[in-house]
């Protein structure tokens, strides 16, 4: 019989179309390349929607492609939103903008190589200012502050998300401290770190609440970005019962000044005060305390110099040239802290808004936000008052 079986040359020659060869023989059958996808891009905003919340973080997700920019501005041309790539997806850095146009410009390359892109034009919900609560923040941006200064943020419109709000309110310092925020109310919050705040550090407040949904349909107005300085460590204390003020810089006795504080029916309150307000001069009525015109107690003193506030309810620390003889004696005042002329001038001129003056061996207490008390909370209590209980 013949042999039939062909040469290893002409088995590879009858097979190139479905194999390929090797010196040894037939190598396996190879598969055609898998075509390649074009890129889908795919936002969270439709096309000519109207009513977006302007709680949206707008987004465009990539598939079998990855995005190469990204834009979204309002056709207004007066803000322009920045935003990132991450994971596969471009989103914008921010919140929208009540009742604006805006429109969305997105660019990918697929797996083909090809590029594409996607456009959204949108408007977002209008708002009334009834709907929107605007953070007033203190301390103001580049101010250098007494190391007792919390920061207090105060809206014109309640907010009932405490705890979302608070998510989005970081205060950053270097030196780094613990702190916490507390909610006086719907209205206000402070910030205080668990002990003053360091000599010289410096402070960021980044407040991300524009767009953020407070509750009851209302949404934060605005963000808010503050920079400030704690200067050095300046704390005053007011000996009530010895008639005297013991004035320190980092520790160190600078200055004693003979004061006078609250009478008898008008005494002073024992506590940790810290200057809220500063002026070279003020009319002081004591109507503003509660105290009729009708009262003999009562004062109307025009051209009060070098006046400092410590309380909500009157109590400053201010030139009193018409005690001197009591100063360092006796307590004559209706709960002012009094010095010479001299001295208050010193004084007012070598303090800040911020800085720290602390009462001593008075019967009388301080009532709890009687100005800002906040050094007068203990930690724990303190911390109850944040809405993430947490530092």
């Amino acid at each position: 019989m013949r042999d039939l079986r062909l040469p290893a040359a002409l088995v590879c020659a009858a097979l190139v179309a479905l194999s390929a060869c090797t010196a040894d023989g037939v190598k396996e059958a190879v598969t055609p390349d898998k075509p390649k996808d074009p890129i889908t891009l795919t936002a969270n905003v439709d096309q000519k929607a109207t009513d977006v919340r302007v709680s949206t973080i707008v987004a465009v997700k990539a598939e079998h492609g990855s995005i190469t920019s990204g834009v979204l501005t309002s056709d207004d041309g007066e803000s322009t939103v920045k935003g990132r790539v991450a994971g596969g997806s471009w989103l914008a850095s921010q919140r929208l903008e009540p009742g604006t146009a805006y429109t969305l410009r997105v660019k990918g390359t697929g797996e083909d190589g090809k590029d594409r892109s996607i456009i959204r034009s949108f408007t977002t919900q209008p708002l009334t200012l009834a709907q929107q609560t605007y953070p007033s923040v203190a301390p103001l941006q580049g101010e250098t502050v007494g190391v007792g200064m919390p920061v207090i943020v105060t809206f014109d419109v309640p907010v009932k998300n405490r705890a979302l709000f608070e998510r989005n309110m970081s205060v950053q310092s270097k030196p780094t401290v613990e702190g916490s925020w507390t909610w006086f109310s719907d209205r206000e919050a402070h910030f205080r770190p668990r002990t003053f705040w360091p000599a010289y550090a410096r402070v960021k407040i980044n407040l991300r609440l524009n767009g953020l949904p407070a509750g009851d349909g209302i949404y934060g107005q605005q963000d808010q970005l503050i920079d400030f300085k704690v200067g050095s460590k300046r704390v005053s204390v007011v000996d009530v019962a010895r008639h005297r003020l013991k004035y320190t810089v980092d520790g160190v006795v600078e200055k004693t000044i003979p004061v006078t504080t609250g009478d008898n029916g008008h005494r002073t309150r024992q506590g940790t005060k810290v200057i809220m307000e500063k002026f070279s001069s003020i009319d002081m009525d004591a109507a503003t305390t509660g105290v009729d015109s009708e009262d003999p107690g009562y004062y109307n003193i025009e051209n009060v110099r070098w006046a400092m506030r410590v309380t909500n309810s009157g109590e400053f620390l201010h030139a009193a040239p018409w005690s001197v003889r009591s100063q360092g004696r006796d307590n004559v005042s209706h709960g002012c802290t009094g010095m010479s002329t001299a001295n208050a001038s010193w004084l007012y001129h070598r303090s800040r808004r911020g800085d720290v003056v602390r009462y001593v061996n008075s019967p009388r207490s301080l009532e709890d936000r009687n100005g800002w008390t906040d050094w007068n909370v203990d930690w724990s209590t303190w911390l109850q008052g944040s809405a993430l209980h947490k530092a």
